[in-house]
């Protein structure tokens, strides 16, 4: 430190009146609080820059200088949050709490300025400037000063919040300044009010300012006075009109009156014993009962009771369905109800197979990802079907409220119980299918996180006792076989994603979608548009057309919408002509269904250089991509268009590079690349594109246009592309195929690592398209240059 202060020091700076001396101390910023000198005050501090501070005073000479925060939620204050005006303190004691918390007991000496700061880190130590009272006007000081301390009397003498000591100490006080000092740290007030009355150096002005805080407290005092005596009031009255009510129940008991609420509780009770609840819950049901027999027939608080005893009684304690645990059963019923789904189904079967060996249902909860309309939601119908259960359905997109799962305690008004609650109510029974929908969807915000109060109620270990905020018992559901279905994994948090197991369910074929309608929409739509047997006949051939033309996605709910449309203009003109029958074909489509949504992409006439055709994965399936690369004059740019995202376009400087890298061997001169711009262009430019499938893919355009071999038009390919040139795996491998399958591409190159992968293509696609797997880069251009050499 460049200037120790000691206590003669001190008392000489402010016997010499000189302002300009300062000195350098270290400083802590106070949060909530203000120091005032010729007192003692103890605070306690956590903060790292503030311990540091009290442990470099206490090496040198115990003084510190302390300053108030303007903002006190600010946990690392700098310069412009601290206030300029503090007090200097000499430490007298500090004392170590639990929590690494230092309790710290200092002295103030004077107020001071901070002149300027020295440091920040470790500790803030700052250049203070030692500030005295100015006196101006005596006999006003003096006036003032009376005028104060008549006032603090009548504080005194109204609140009962100060110590005796504190009181005593004020009496004792001579000196105007140091009064106020004294009433600022022993009396509430606002932060901003006691470091106006630190920062006033005008004795005269600081007595006004405490006088008028002073007048400010005693009017809140005398309202909080006030408020207090009017619900005194109020209470009594209360105990009044119950004293009153207990009388007349009695008058009323004498004439062989008021036996209605009697007969309620009995009849409660009744119903409490005959209901087969567990011990606990008809220990808390008895004994809301007897509160509801003590309450008076217009009480508030009976309505409440009246409620939580109905809820007790109409859920399902001790009822259950049977289970209907018949294999080929259960495969009926699934293969009616939903075309393909293999997987899921045979992951049900082999819940059914457990179940019916071991008789017991705990498990895995099932999670079914996959896009919109491929199945999801209508499966657990199907399997509540099966198991001859109840079904229930929950979503939960959109939820952001805890008390939506967890329900709201019967303190609040008009509380209920969970909706997880709700639906064993609904089911009417213990062991139910209880779906729910859409789990990637939950939100939390401040009134809680619907995602953390789900893990109890998925959890086989713990959901045998679930306790409802409501009902305040425990619940048994583990007997209820859980569903969950969302469309992606990404947003559902890691703790809920842990109890899950997750099921795939990905998007249908082509093929699989004209059997769906076939089979279910078109029967589905006749029916439900009034249209008899015979009436009308769609074809195979329109329906495919309808599916590549006018839809787009992986399920098959805008297909049910466009057979919806079909029927509808068919219906309006059997509706006109009775008589009428209708077949739709392919070129009957557009007459119904009006322009195609969607153009079909078609394959390339002839193989061009830099050329080539992509696989992507979509939300709503697969699709191709057709992607352009042109090499033109220039200074070595590296030009991207196409929307595309930020790792796309790191996959294609990744392919550029190994271009570069392996130039010789593909008979590049090293001066093409400085002396031209590579340009790459993934056409449907408005279209989001991301990922880093599409690497070989840029690369095998790139090094097309550079040398003018040609792209056979009929391969495609997908893979992600290293500096060296390894191809690496990909996902969606399956939605890619049918993509290429849709377009007539012959041939896929795909990555070694995704063999595993082609099992789940269908059989019809295989039949179709050559896999090629490849490790490497020069295996891929192995397989997608032409052998003829085409324009450079």
């Amino acid at each position: 430190m460049d200037n120790i202060i000691d206590e003669a020091t001190l008392e000489r700076l402010k016997a010499e009146n000189e302002p300009k001396v300062t000195v350098e101390l270290p400083m802590i910023a106070l949060r909530g609080m203000v120091v005032y000198p010729h007192g003692y005050m103890n605070f306690d501090i956590g903060r790292e820059p503030s311990v540091a501070a009290v442990t470099k005073s206490k090496e040198q000479d115990s003084y510190i200088f302390l300053v108030a925060q303007k903002d006190v939620r600010i946990f690392d204050p700098e310069e412009d949050d601290i206030y300029a005006i503090g007090t200097i303190c000499k430490i007298k004691q500090t004392v170590e709490m639990p929590g690494k918390v230092i309790r710290v007991l200092v002295d103030g000496v004077s107020r001071a300025k901070i002149v300027s700061y020295k440091q920040k880190k470790p500790y803030f130590s700052v250049e203070v400037e030692p500030l005295e009272d100015i006196s101006e006007d005596a006999i006003l000081e003096e006036s003032i000063f009376r005028l104060t301390v008549e006032l603090m009397g009548d504080y005194v003498k109204m609140s009962d919040k100060l110590q005796p000591e504190v009181v005593l100490a004020l009496n004792n006080t001579d000196a105007a300044g140091e009064f106020c000092d004294m009433v600022a740290t022993n009396i509430f007030m606002r932060i901003d009010d006691k470091q106006a009355i630190l920062e006033e150096l005008y004795v005269n002005k600081r007595l006004e300012k405490t006088y008028s805080i002073l007048m400010r407290e005693m009017d809140l005092i005398k309202t909080e006075k006030r408020i207090t005596t009017r619900v005194k009031r109020q209470i009594d009255k209360s105990q009044r009109e119950y004293y009153l009510r207990e009388q007349q129940k009695a008058i009323q008991k004498e004439l062989g009156e008021g036996d209605e609420l009697y007969e309620e509780s009995k009849e409660y009770r009744k119903k409490l014993k005959n209901a087969k609840l567990p011990k606990e819950t008809l220990e808390k049901a008895l004994k809301e009962v007897d509160r509801l027999s003590k309450m008076g027939p217009g009480s508030a608080e009976g309505a409440v009771v009246r409620s939580y005893l109905d809820w007790i009684l109409d859920l399902p304690w001790d009822t259950y369905t049977q289970d209907n645990l018949d294999i080929k059963n259960a495969q009926e019923i699934l293969d009616e109800d939903h075309y393909g789904l293999e997987k899921v189904k045979e992951r049900l079967l082999e819940f059914l197979a457990v179940k019916k060996i071991t008789n017991s249902m705990k498990g895995s909860i099932i999670c079914l990802v996959g896009p919109p309309g491929v199945g999801k939601t209508s499966i657990g119908r199907s399997i509540a079907r099966a198991l001859n259960r109840s079904f229930v359905r929950m979503s939960l997109g959109g939820m952001r409220d805890e008390a939506e799962i967890r329900g709201h305690r019967r303190t609040y008004v008009g509380s209920i119980p969970g909706r997880i609650i709700a639906g064993m109510k609904q089911a009417k029974s213990m062991n139910p299918v209880f779906l729910l929908d859409e789990i990637d969807k939950l939100n939390g915000d401040f009134r809680g996180d619907p995602a953390s109060a789900l893990l109890e109620v998925l959890d086989a270990e713990q959901n045998n006792a679930y306790r409802d905020h409501y009902l305040e018992v425990p619940f048994d559901l583990s007997n209820v076989l859980f569903i969950t279905t969302a469309n992606t994994i990404q947003t559902i948090p890691h703790a809920l994603l842990d109890r899950l197991e997750v099921i795939n369910v990905s998007g249908y074929t082509d093929d699989e979608k004209i059997e769906i309608a076939t089979k279910y929409l078109v029967p589905k739509m006749k029916e439900n548009h009034g249209l008899k047997p015979g009436q009308l006949t769609i074809t195979r051939q329109a329906l495919a057309d309808v599916i590549h033309m006018y839809t787009r996605e992986s399920g098959v709910r805008e297909l049910e919408r466009e057979v919806a449309a079909l029927c509808r203009k068919a219906a309006r003109k059997i509706a006109e002509d009775p008589t009428l029958k209708i077949k739709i074909g392919v070129k009957d489509v557009p007459e119904y269904l009006g322009v195609s949504k969607y153009s079909c992409d078609k394959l390339n006439k002839n193989d061009e250089v830099g050329l080539v055709t992509g696989l992507a994965w979509t939300s709503v399936g697969g699709d191709t991509l057709t992607i352009e690369a042109a090499v033109i004059p220039g200074k070595g740019n590296i030009v991207l268009t196409g929307h595309l995202g930020d790792v796309m376009k790191e996959s294609a400087a990744a392919g550029i590079t190994y271009i570069r890298s392996r130039a010789a061997k593909y008979n590049i001169e090293p001066k093409v690349f400085a002396e031209n711009d590579i340009h790459i262009h993934v056409p449907e430019g408005a279209v989001p594109k991301d990922g880093p499938s599409a690497g070989i893919t840029m690369a095998t355009a790139v090094l097309s246009a550079l040398t003018g071999i040609p792209v056979k038009k009929d391969v495609a390919m997908t893979g992600e592309i290293t500096l060296r040139g390894r191809v690496l795996e990909i996902g969606g491998l399956k939605e890619k195929s049918l993509a290429a399958y849709r377009l007539g591409i012959k041939t896929v190159v795909i990555p070694k690592g995704n063999e595993k992968d082609i099992n789940e293509i269908p059989e019809n696609v295989k039949s179709k398209i050559t896999f090629i797997q490849v490790e490497n880069m020069d295996e891929v251009l192995e397989v997608a240059l032409s052998k003829k050499k085409g324009n450079k």
